[in-house]
């Protein structure tokens, strides 16, 4: 056991994961997995938390101040800001994309969608600020849907979910409110928001890791203008404390697989209190949950293809070998600033990503890069439009790519920021906002492959930067 890789040895812990919830549930165990084994898993996700901030504090401290020359800095932005815009777009798009062609919402019964339509249009009717639908269809009016009008005003949207989704309102309400604040905010907003007042209140909140960022490049280019012998301190401070960061992490994955296994059977033990109901939950579902994992699963794979494209060096396996230990975490966490300190390790380790780059490109693209993120946004707000029978014009499905581009980019400021985003993009095109909630018994476990493509994405972005600087080091090693 001691001798298997650190990525078998997390599927192992993953699989038993998945295996004991069921098990648990299936014997009523379901409280004893929460109460003392769904803890350890919390426990990790702290101690990955508590390591990111130090650890993307000082790693772009000791890369930028390493730095001859200041002007590479503006250039290697550019490639990044790129790169990263262009992953986004390119997920937004192959989410339209694949759910026009499935059209997942069209697989429920088309009574229901009729009913879904309607409730829609007294939902216009009631918000004199919405736009009209843009297909030019009124169901009110018609006459061979008035026994359906009356029989929509009294009933939930999709039976098989309405108990699933009875007690998100005030979920809904919280997003929608927040939602809201981030909407009304100015255009330079996001830059205000990156700037700290206080670098230490930063480190404790979840929206500070922008600012820390800012900080953290701000000392690091004041230490690289300054004459070494006055900051040599400093700067083997930094670096050794560097160091010590880069052996927490190290240690604290030796315990992975057991942690993995703890959040796994906690996960899912929350989920429902037996198989059958987490099978039930998927069912009314199933084709907007196969569209999106589908569509991530694409992504997943798309990226160490353009790698091996672009990279002579690495091969699509290679790369995928040598990044799969963040991606099991990313998969397990669902959290990419969690996943940040061992992304950034299988990146420099295995990878050979100069320290200097993969310290730059990787905080901020577990910051600002969500490209499973931007899909789901894209996929889940067509499927709710097919669901209620609204064509959404092309005009509007570019006002999507658009709107969850931008909302990907300054979702790292926003708790619950994929869901928030989503009420924003729901609201660009017309639609209610109130629409998340039929979606919410599916996120988590969807949120966890949109984990994985995210990390997967900052990994590529950071090899391609590194690889356009120049020659990967240590890469022929690890094939």
């Amino acid at each position: 056991m001691k001798k298997l890789p650190l990525h078998i040895k997390i599927i192992i812990g993953l699989v038993l994961g998945i295996i004991w919830a069921f098990v648990s549930s299936h014997f009523g165990w379901n409280q004893f997995t929460i109460d003392w084994i769904d803890p350890f898993g919390k426990i990790f996700i702290r101690i990955l938390k508590a390591i990111a901030v130090p650890l993307v504090l000082l790693s772009i401290i000791s890369g930028v101040s390493s730095l001859n020359d200041i002007s590479n800095l503006g250039r290697l932005g550019a490639k990044t800001i790129g790169f990263y815009l262009t992953t986004t777009v390119v997920a937004v798009g192959l989410g339209l994309i694949l759910v026009n062609l499935v059209k997942p919402g069209d697989f429920v019964d088309e009574d229901q969608r009729v009913k879904n339509r309607i409730k829609y249009e007294l939902w216009v009717k009631d918000n004199p600020d919405v736009p009209r639908p843009k297909d030019g269809r009124s169901f009110l009016e018609e006459q061979k849907y008035a026994n359906l009008v009356s029989e929509a005003m009294g009933e939930g949207e999709i039976d098989s979910l309405q108990q699933a989704t009875e007690s998100s309102d005030e979920r809904v309400q919280e997003l929608s409110q927040s939602a809201d604040q981030t909407a009304d905010q100015g255009p330079l907003q996001f830059f205000v928001d990156m700037v700290p007042e206080n670098i230490f209140a930063a480190f404790g909140t979840n929206s500070g890791m922008l600012q820390v960022i800012f900080f953290a490049l701000f000392f690091g280019i004041t230490l690289a203008l300054l004459p070494n012998e006055k900051v040599k301190g400093v700067t083997d401070f930094v670096n050794g404390a560097n160091e010590v960061i880069l052996k927490m992490v190290d240690l604290t994955m030796k315990a992975a697989p057991f942690f993995v296994f703890a959040l796994l059977a906690g996960v899912i033990s929350k989920m429902a209190d037996t198989p059958a109901e987490v099978f039930q939950i998927f069912k009314g579902l199933g084709s907007y949950s196969l569209t999106l994992l589908f569509g991530l699963l694409f992504l997943i794979f798309l990226y160490p293809l353009v790698v091996s494209a672009l990279v002579k060096k690495l091969s699509f396996k290679s790369f995928l070998r040598r990044i799969s230990p963040a991606q099991f975490l990313a998969f397990s966490t669902s959290s990419s600033a969690a996943t940040l300190p061992v992304t950034m390790e299988c990146v420099e380790d295995n990878v050979g990503v100069p320290k200097k780059i993969s310290s730059f490109v990787l905080p901020i693209g577990a910051t600002v890069n969500m490209d499973g993120t931007s899909m789901y946004q894209a996929i889940a707000v067509v499927f709710l439009a097919q669901l209620h029978m609204v064509d959404l014009s092309l005009g509007q499905q570019l006002t999507i790519v658009l709107t969850a581009t931008l909302a990907s980019i300054g979702s790292a400021a926003v708790p619950s920021a994929g869901l928030v985003m989503m009420i924003i993009v729901l609201n660009s095109v017309g639609l209610n906002p109130a629409w998340v909630a039929i979606i919410f018994p599916v996120d988590r476990i969807l949120d966890m492959f949109r984990t994985v493509v995210n990390v997967t994405g900052d990994a590529t972005v950071a090899t391609l930067v590194a690889s356009s600087e120049g020659p990967l080091e240590n890469s022929e090693t690890h094939d």
